[in-house]
C-alpha cells in the first residue's frame, strides 16, 4: 500500500513539473499577425517538438517571433527578441528580429556591384551604402507561407527583375524545421534567371537568460574561426583578412562576450562593440560546428553549424532600450547577440572574396543551424 500511494505522490509530482513547464509558455495572439498587406495574407505558424520547444514564425519577413527553450530546471524562456503583434514589427526602428535577410545580407559598399561589365545601383538604406537588402529588404515582404506538418513550414517569395536595385528574377524558398533533437534548421533555395548576387542569412537576436532579462556580456561564446574581416568606420570590409589571435576577436576558446569590449582597439570603435564577419574553420560542412555560447546560470548551450564560410557576430549595439518586445520588456543595449551565417559582406566588390554571384540553371543553397542543449 505504501508502495502504491508513493507511486501516486510520484505521477502527481510529475504531473505537476509538466504543467508548470507548459504554463511558462506563453503563446502569443495567431489574430494579431493575420492581416491583409497589398493584397498578401499574413500569419503566425507555430512549431513544436517532442520536447515541448516550440517556435512561432510568422511569413511577415519569413521572421522567428519566439523560441521557447527549456534551462537546466526544465524551465522554458522565449529567448529571442521580437514582437507580441504585426503592426508592432511594422512600426519599430529595428526592422530585423528575427528575419530572412536578403536578397544581399549585409553591407555593400556604395549600394553598386558590376556584373559582366555592367553597373548596378542599388538603394542606399546605411548612410553612403547598401544593407540587407535596401529599403524594402526580404524582412518587410510577406511571404507565401505553408506549414508542412507540425515542426515545419515553409517560405516561397518571389523577388522581382531590378527589385531594390538587383537584376534577375529570383525565386527564393525558405523552410524552417523544428527537430526532435532541439535544432531549429533553417534551409534556403533559390535559382535565377539573370547573373544576380544573392547572400541570405537569418537575424534572430538571441538572449539565454530569456529576452529583455539583461545583457548578454556574461554569455561564454566559442567561435571556430583564426580570421575575420576588418572594417571601416562605415563597417564596410577593407578587403582584408587578418588573423584573430591576440585581438578581442580571438574567441578560438571560450570567452566572455562582454570581456574585451572596453579594450583600446580600432575595430571595436568602428563597429561600437561587435559587428564583424568572421572567416569559419568549417570546410563548408554543418558537421563542424561553427560557433558555441554558453549561459551558465540558465544552463541553456547554442551550437551553430552552416555550411556557410562566414558567420555575424553583432552584440546589439545599437539596441537603446526605446523598442518594447514582447511581455512588455524594454530591448536594452546589448541585451541580445546575432550568429548569422553568410558569405563575407561586400563579396561582389572584393574579388578574393567567396564568390556570390548566382547564374541562371544554378541553384542557392544554404543553412544554418542553431541547436539548443542544457548543461546541469
Amino acid at each position: 500500500m505504501k508502495k502504491f500511494i508513493r507511486f501516486l505522490l510520484i505521477l502527481v509530482f510529475l504531473n505537476n513539473q509538466s504543467c508548470n513547464m507548459k504554463n511558462d509558455i506563453k503563446l502569443l495572439n495567431k489574430s494579431d499577425f493575420q492581416k491583409n498587406i497589398d493584397g498578401k495574407k499574413t500569419d503566425l505558424f507555430v512549431l513544436r517538438n517532442k520536447n515541448g520547444v516550440i517556435s512561432e514564425i510568422t511569413n511577415y519577413g519569413a521572421r522567428v517571433v519566439s523560441l521557447w527553450v527549456p534551462d537546466l530546471n526544465g524551465s522554458f524562456d522565449d529567448i529571442v527578441l521580437g514582437c507580441s503583434t504585426l503592426d508592432d514589427y511594422i512600426s519599430i526602428k529595428e526592422r530585423y528580429f528575427g528575419a530572412t535577410i536578403g536578397r544581399y545580407a549585409n553591407r555593400i559598399k556604395n549600394g553598386k556591384f558590376k556584373i559582366n561589365n555592367t553597373d548596378f545601383i542599388l538603394k542606399k538604406n546605411n548612410g553612403p551604402n547598401h544593407l540587407h537588402g535596401g529599403n524594402i529588404g526580404y524582412n518587410d515582404v510577406v511571404w507565401e507561407g505553408k506549414q508542412l506538418d507540425n515542426q515545419t513550414v515553409e517560405f516561397k517569395y518571389l523577388s522581382k527583375n531590378m527589385e531594390e536595385g538587383y537584376p534577375g528574377n529570383l525565386n527564393v524558398k525558405v523552410i524552417y524545421h523544428l527537430s526532435d533533437q532541439n535544432e531549429l534548421k533553417i534551409e534556403y533555395f533559390a535559382n535565377t534567371d539573370e547573373p544576380t548576387y544573392v547572400n541570405l542569412t537569418h537575424h534572430s537576436f538571441f538572449n539565454l537568460l530569456g529576452a529583455g532579462n539583461g545583457n548578454i556580456n556574461d554569455h561564454l561564446l566559442y567561435i571556430n574561426a583564426k580570421s575575420f574581416t576588418p572594417i571601416d568606420s562605415k563597417l564596410i570590409p577593407t578587403g582584408k583578412i587578418e588573423l584573430a589571435e591576440g585581438t578581442p576577436f580571438d574567441f578560438n576558446i571560450l570567452t566572455k562576450i562582454g570581456k574585451r569590449l572596453n579594450d583600446e582597439d580600432e575595430q571595436l570603435k568602428f563597429g561600437n562593440g561587435y559587428d564583424h564577419n568572421f572567416v569559419l574553420n568549417n570546410s563548408n560542412s554543418t558537421d563542424i560546428l561553427a560557433a558555441r555560447v554558453i549561459e551558465k546560470k540558465s544552463g541553456r548551450i547554442l551550437e551553430v553549424y552552416t555550411n556557410e564560410p562566414g558567420m555575424q557576430l553583432y552584440g546589439g549595439n545599437f539596441l537603446d532600450g526605446k523598442t518594447i518586445g514582447k511581455q512588455s520588456k524594454a530591448y536594452n543595449y546589448r541585451s541580445a547577440f546575432c550568429l548569422e551565417t553568410q558569405h563575407f559582406p561586400d563579396s561582389p566588390n572584393n574579388p578574393n572574396f567567396p564568390n556570390t554571384l548566382l547564374k541562371p540553371k544554378d541553384n542557392y543553397y544554404s543553412i544554418c543551424i542553431y541547436k539548443f542543449l542544457v548543461k546541469k
